[in-house]
This record gives structure tokens, C-alpha cells and sequence, in this order.
């Protein structure tokens, strides 16, 4: 891997930092004392998350030089997650170890190398993640490929790799509670591919090697413990489970149309993870993941409220804070007829305004961030099209990105004429109100504030009849 030895001469600047810090690697062996630190090169934020299945244990703030380091008095062994937003990796601890790493916002994963007690662990596992990524690259030309040569191509992959996790564990002697993510890692990346081949080949040449596949072609999920507690936010696992849910559910359903086939196909995902998962937490994580996919992609109202029945028998988290239901909930409230929810947004003076205050006519709410130029331009491009075969409609454009002077100096670079242009004061607030998860979401208000159609794409062929 060049991305990964390009790494190897800087672990004598993480080590000369851990000197520096005054970390040890002696610790007593009464104790789970253990140590994170190291150093972000071209940070995006002041701080390093610091978390154990998704949830915040600390937040490690940066120093002027960009360093961090934390003391943990009892870290108990096993995988946690570091994340500099909007980036995360793995880190893994075995009692008493004391890791430093160094990260490069700019290429995260490319540049991360853990020095101290316990780094070699941990950069084999960032070894074999860059290598599964490098093979990922080449996925969709291998998804062309007859079912012979895929099968040929794809245990030829694993063996290769399978050699080097037999070689370091050899070498390392790593214990069997890392070897569960270390064999996962290796295992599902596997499992994946073939589970996305069948459908993938058939949307990409047109031919269905279903009937074709050996009767040992799916003999891995036999071998799975799909309710171990420990695999359930381990992202090799998850991202298996999703495109196993979409394999098996595929092949039993036949829709009639596009939205009944969304519908269809994550209701028979819910009900395969409802016979497949025992354990309540994992069933409740996983159909939590079905909804939030479908939720999140399909936002047609009748179609979301036969889903959210759907889901609400199967679920038994009954926290008041479900987030899935807070989704559908929004998702209600954008219906056609319905006043639009008000937030708060700021004009290029820095004055922050309500959205109703701007409903005295006919409407067109379109966003765009500093991230996605070409989406900036293009968006501005068909927005002002449109304005021109539709006087009678505003078209405002929402930045969702959160410093007004960044804001400011890409509206200098760009004319937009008539566009009336504001940034959100909160997009958190925004996205929830207004439930905007894609760029391309744009909301149609009427001449009294009402929503004419809340989930439309400006760059739909056919939105030009939304605005009759």
C-alpha cells in the first residue's frame, strides 16, 4: 500500500511528541490506566471526539500546536472511536495501553499512524482498512465481470489478505477480543462483495446470475453471529448487514411501481431483521438503520406513514426521543397544504429574519454550501431559469454553512442577480424542521404560505410543473 508506507517515517515525530507529552508505557497491572493523544494537522475544529458505541466519553480539545492528549483512570479494553468531524476511525485498547496518533484532516484515513503502548494493533488494523478501501476502488469493474471471474477474483483478494492477517497475528499475538474486530474486518469486506455482485452485475450488464450462483455461494451467512453485542456499530458489520438485507429482501418482492418498490423493499427488511436478530438492542439498531435509510431517501408521505406502522410494531424502543419517529413526525408536518414550519435565517447584513416574514408571494427555497461548488453554481444556474418563465415566484437560496464571512466572500465571487440569498442561522434546526438531508431538496411555498410541495428536486426534468 504507497498511501500507508508513505506514513512510516513520521511515527519518529508521533514518538518524539509522546516523549514530549511525558507519556509511559509502564503502568501497573492493577489498574485500566491508559492514555490518548496526539496531534491533528490541518484541523477543522479545536477538538478530537473520544467515544464507545456512538456515544461521547470525552471531548479532547487541541492545544496551540494542535496537540491532545487525555488520561483515562479506568479504560476498560476493547474498540473505541476517535472522530474529527466530519471524519472517525477506530482505535483499540487493551489495558494499560497509552496510544498517540497522528492524523492530517485533509487525507484522515491515508494518514494516521498510532505510536506507543498498543500502536501495533492498531496500525495493522488501519493497514488492512486501507487495504479493503483500495480494493473497494476497484469493486464496480469487478461487478462486470462473469460469475466465474468474480468468484476467481474476489477469493483471490481475500486470500491475499487473508495472508497478511495470519502473518501479523502471528507476529503480534493479539488476544481473542481484538481478533473478533480483526477477523471482521477482514471477513466482511468479503461477505460484502458478494452479497452486492448479484444485484450489481444484473443493473450493470443486464444479466441475472441469480439461478447461476453455486449452492455454496452464500454458505458465509451460516457462519455469522448475527447478535453478538460487540459487532453491532462496528462499520464492516453494519455496512454487511445493510447490503444483506437489500440482497435477501430483492429477491422477494414484485413491485409494481418505483415508490411501492421502496415501500416494499424496506417493510420485507424490517420483517427479515425482525426473524433474523434476538437480542433486542441489535434488532432495535439495526431497524432503526432500515428506517433511517428509508426515511431519509423516500420522503413520499402516504408511503412514510405505511412504513412508520410498520416499524412501530417491530421496535421496542419507546423513548420518547425516537428519532425515527421525530423524522416521520417532521415529514408529516411538510405535507401539501400544511404552513411551512418557521426557522430562523440571516441576510447578508447579518440581520437574522423568520421564514415567514419572507412568504408574501409565491416561493422556492433551494440550499447550497461553500463545500459543493459545482451544486453552488449549477443550482443558481437552474434557479434563475426558472425565474425568469415564473416572475410571480421568489426564489431563495439558503446557505447552510455556519461562518457568515465565509458565506460572504463566495457570494462576492458570483452574481446571481435576482436570487435572494440568506444563510441558517441554525441548520441543525433547519434540517429538522424542514427535514433537509440531500443538497437537491427544494420546498414549493403558495401565495399564503402554504407548503405546494415539500419535497421536490430542482433538478428534476419535470419541476417545471410544480410551479403551474
Amino acid at each position: 500500500m504507497i498511501a500507508y508506507s508513505k506514513k512510516i517515517p513520521f511515527i519518529c515525530l508521533v514518538a518524539t511528541l509522546y516523549a514530549f507529552i511525558g507519556c509511559q508505557k509502564e503502568f501497573k497491572d492493577d489498574n485500566f490506566t491508559a492514555y490518548f493523544g496526539g496531534e491533528v494537522i490541518n484541523p477543522k475544529s479545536n477538538f478530537v471526539l473520544f467515544l464507545k458505541d456512538d456515544v461521547v466519553i470525552d471531548t479532547i480539545y487541541l492545544d496551540k500546536k494542535n496537540r491532545f492528549i487525555q488520561k483515562f483512570d479506568s479504560l476498560a479494553p476493547g474498540l473505541y472511536t476517535f472522530k474529527h468531524e466530519p471524519e472517525y476511525q477506530y482505535v483499540y485498547f487493551d489495558k494499560n495501553d497509552s496510544l498517540m496518533v497522528r492524523i492530517n484532516s485533509i487525507e484522515f484515513d491515508e494518514s494516521i499512524v498510532f505510536c506507543g503502548r498498543g500502536d501495533e494493533k492498531n496500525n495493522f488494523l488501519m493497514e488492512l482498512y486501507l487495504k479493503n478501501e483500495d480494493d473497494r476502488s476497484k469493486m464496480f469493474d469487478d461487478f462486470d465481470l462473469n460469475l466465474t471471474d468474480f468468484i476467481q477474483n474476489s477469493d483471490s483478494s481475500y486470500q491475499s489478505k487473508e495472508k497478511f492477517y495470519t502473518q501479523k497475528k502471528e507476529e503480534i499475538k493479539w488476544n481473542d477480543d481484538f481478533d473478533l474486530y480483526a477477523k471482521a474486518m477482514l471477513d466482511f469486506h468479503h461477505f460484502t462483495k458478494k452479497e452486492i455482485y448479484p444485484m450489481a452485475h444484473k443493473m450493470r450488464t443486464g444479466e441475472n446470475v441469480t439461478n447461476q450462483l453455486p449452492v455454496n455461494y452464500y454458505n458465509h451467512r451460516r457462519k455469522i453471529d448475527f447478535n453478538n453485542k460487540h459487532l453491532t456499530n462496528y462499520s464492516p458489520f453494519v455496512k454487511y448487514l445493510t447490503h444483506m438485507l437489500n440482497n435477501v429482501a430483492f429477491t422477494n418482492i414484485s413491485p409494481q411501481n418505483l415508490e411501492e418498490e421502496a415501500l416494499a423493499l424496506h417493510i420485507q427488511k424490517l420483517n427479515i431483521a425482525d426473524t433474523l436478530f434476538k437480542n433486542e438492542s441489535i434488532k432495535n439498531k439495526i431497524i432503526d438503520n432500515i428506517a433511517f435509510s428509508y426515511l431519509l431517501e423516500d420522503q413520499n408521505i402516504d408511503q412514510n406513514k405505511k412504513f412508520l406502522i410498520r416499524y412501530n410494531q417491530l421496535s421496542t424502543d419507546n423513548s420518547n426521543l425516537n428519532e425515527i419517529n421525530k423524522i416521520g413526525e417532521s415529514i408529516q408536518l411538510l405535507k401539501k397544504g400544511n404552513d411551512l414550519p418557521e426557522v430562523t435565517l440571516v441576510d447578508i447584513t447579518g440581520k437574522t429574519t423568520t421564514s415567514k416574514s419572507l412568504l408574501n408571494q409565491k416561493t422556492v427555497f433551494f440550499f447550497w454550501t461553500e463545500n459543493a461548488e459545482s451544486h453552488l453554481v449549477a443550482v443558481h444556474k437552474k434557479a434563475l431559469e426558472f425565474q425568469q418563465n415564473n416572475p410571480e415566484y421568489q426564489f431563495i437560496a439558503v446557505n447552510i454553512d455556519e461562518e457568515q464571512e465565509k458565506w460572504l466572500k463566495v457570494l462576492e465571487n458570483h452574481s446571481f442577480g435576482s436570487i435572494k440569498e440568506f444563510r441558517a442561522e441554525n441548520f441543525e434546526d433547519l434540517k429538522e424542521k424542514w427535514v433537509i438531508t440531500k443538497l437537491h431538496r427544494t420546498l414549493i411555498i403558495d401565495e399564503t404560505g402554504k407548503i405546494s410541495n415539500g419535497f421536490v428536486n430542482l433538478f428534476d426534468v419535470k419541476f417545471a410543473e410544480n410551479l403551474k
